[in-house]
C-alpha cells in the first residue's frame, strides 16, 4: 500500500520541504504525503530515534528524505539546522511548522518553567524556524511557503491554557509575517486542527485521556478528525492552488469552536472520516 492523496502525482516534484515534529503524530503523516506526491523532505525534531524510523519508512517507499536533529526552542540550533538543510537540499521551497506540544493543568497550578517551555516550544521555536527558512533562502530566492500548525484555541483552551497563548501568537505571528514577507513571493498561512486521531494523545495522563474519549460526543461532526484530514489542509496550502492564500488559517476541527448550548446537535453516524495514510495507527486509548 501507498500514501493515497487527493492531489494529483508530482505536485511537489523538484521541491524541498520542511516539516518539523516529522518523527510522529501530523508530522509523520504530513511528510508522507509529500513525498507521495514528489517532495524532497527534510524531518526535523528532538528525538532521533523517530526520525530515524521515518526516515527508513520514507525510504522503503521510495521517497527522498534526510533528517536533522534540533531543539527549534534554542536559536543556534535552528540556525546551524536550516543551514544543514540547505546544504544537502540546496534550496527551502516550504516549512510545515508542526512541532508542539502541551500538557494539561489548570492556570494556577502551572510554572514559570512550565509556562515557558511550552510557549518556547509552541511559539518561540516556530518563529526562529520560519525565520531562519525566510532569511537563509525565501527573502532572496522567490519566496516559498510556510505553514504553521496551531490548534482549536479560538474560545479558549481551558485546561491548556499555555498552549493556547502560545498557539493564538502563532496565528498573529502568521498574519504579520504574510504581510512583512509578502514582497520575497513568501506566502504564511496557519492550519488549526482539531482534536485528532493522532499518538499525541497517548501521551496525556490517565485522567486527561478520560475527557479525551467523550470528545466526539461533543462535536457536530460526532467524531474525531484523522491526521491525513489535517495533512490535506497543509499541503493545500502548500501547493500552487493557494497562490493567492497568505494570512490566512484552515480550521480542521469538525466545526468544534460553532457548538452552541442553545443549538441541539443531532445524533449521527454521516461525517464520514478521510483516511488517506496507509500506516496510520489508531492510538492507544481507542483500543482498549
Amino acid at each position: 500500500m501507498s500514501y493515497r492523496s487527493i492531489f494529483r502525482p508530482d505536485l511537489f516534484r523538484g521541491q524541498n520541504i520542511v516539516v518539523t515534529g516529522g518523527g510522529s503524530g501530523i508530522g509523520r503523516c504530513t511528510a508522507h504525503e509529500l513525498v507521495s506526491l514528489g517532495a524532497n523532505v527534510a524531518l526535523v525534531g528532538r528525538n532521533k530515534d523517530k526520525l530515524t524510523t521515518v526516515e527508513k519508512e520514507i525510504q522503503e517507499a521510495g521517497g527522498s528524505v534526510t533528517t536533522h536533529s534540533c531543539d527549534i526552542r534554542n536559536e543556534e540550533s535552528v540556525k546551524e539546522a536550516v543551514s544543514e538543510i540547505l546544504e544537502k537540499h540546496g534550496a527551502i521551497h516550504g516549512l510545515v511548522n508542526n512541532a508542539g506540544g502541551q500538557f494539561p493543568a489548570l492556570l494556577e497550578d502551572i510554572s514559570a518553567k512550565g509556562w515557558e517551555a511550552v510557549v518556547n516550544t509552541n511559539l518561540t521555536g516556530g518563529f526562529l524556524m520560519a525565520r531562519e527558512c525566510y532569511t537563509q533562502w525565501m527573502k532572496e530566492n522567490g519566496g516559498g511557503s510556510i505553514v504553521n500548525i496551531i490548534a482549536d484555541m479560538w474560545m479558549s483552551m481551558p485546561g491548556m491554557g499555555h498552549s493556547g497563548a502560545a498557539r493564538k501568537g502563532m496565528l498573529s505571528f502568521s498574519e504579520t509575517a504574510a504581510l512583512e514577507w509578502a514582497g520575497s513571493g513568501t506566502r504564511v498561512n496557519a492550519v488549526a486542527p482539531g482534536w485528532i486521531m493522532s499518538s499525541g494523545m497517548d501521551t496525556y495522563p490517565e485522567w486527561y485521556q478520560e475527557k479525551i474519549l467523550g470528545l466526539a460526543e461533543a462535536n457536530p461532526a460526532k467524531r474525531l478528525g484523522t491526521e491525513s484530514e489535517t495533512s490535506a489542509a497543509i499541503v493545500f496550502l502548500l501547493s500552487e492552488a493557494a497562490g493567492f492564500i497568505s494570512g490566512s488559517c484552515i480550521r480542521v476541527d469538525g466545526a468544534a469552536p460553532n457548538a452552541k448550548g442553545n443549538w441541539p446537535m443531532a445524533d449521527h453516524d454521516n461525517n464520514k472520516p478521510f483516511n488517506g495514510f496507509h500506516l496510520a495507527v489508531t492510538p492507544k486509548i481507542f483500543q482498549k
